[in-house]
């Protein structure tokens, strides 16, 4: 069996870096997006998870680094998932990912609205878990759920960051909370 070479590209916002794990294929796909942690770049996380990969180009990989970086400086992008990969993922997180990609900008629904939009009226923590590890942050836009009663809940990249992406999109608080006059499912 050959072993495919992953590639990175990464791209700086005003939310940290952002690595773009991909494969070439028959056509370009997107393994993995990594965010920035504290103490380690998506770039070091990057290198670290896939040894052996190595700086590339594709136009296709270019576009969606250019769709990032326009939705960092605000504009309202939509992401297409023609080209992530969500082989790795279960089919119950690859419908949570679906799911969680259909919430509109400036929207946000909670892990419980999405578990009953999937059929799961009791698995809100399954959706909370299948969300905590989306590979594709932003282009799945994660940051868009949010507990029943408002709170942030948790974020790869930290609350701060959750909350920011919120902000930038519109998302009213109150406080702490997430005002919830606009909930999507």
């Amino acid at each position: 069996m050959r072993r495919t070479t992953t590639h990175l590209t990464t791209l700086d916002s005003r939310f940290g870096s952002f690595t773009i794990a991909w494969e070439r294929r028959e056509a370009p796909v997107v393994v993995e997006i990594l965010l920035s942690k504290p103490g380690a770049s998506s770039e070091e996380r990057a290198k670290r998870r896939y040894p052996g990969s190595d700086e590339s180009y594709d136009p296709r990989i270019d576009e969606l680094t250019r769709d990032l970086k326009r939705y960092f400086d605000g504009r309202d992008v939509s992401f297409s998932l023609d080209f992530m990969t969500m082989e790795r993922c279960t089919p119950f997180q690859q419908g949570v990912l679906r799911a969680e990609h259909g919430i509109p900008r400036g929207y946000v629904s909670t892990y419980g609205r999405i578990a009953g939009h999937l059929g799961r009226p009791r698995g809100a923590r399954a959706v909370g878990r299948a969300l905590a590890t989306n590979p594709f942050p932003i282009v799945v836009p994660c940051h868009r759920a949010v507990r029943s009663d408002g709170a942030i809940g948790g974020y790869q990249g930290g609350a701060d960051m959750k909350r920011a992406l919120l902000v930038m999109e519109g998302v009213m608080f109150d406080g702490e909370r997430v005002k919830m006059n606009r909930v999507f499912y």
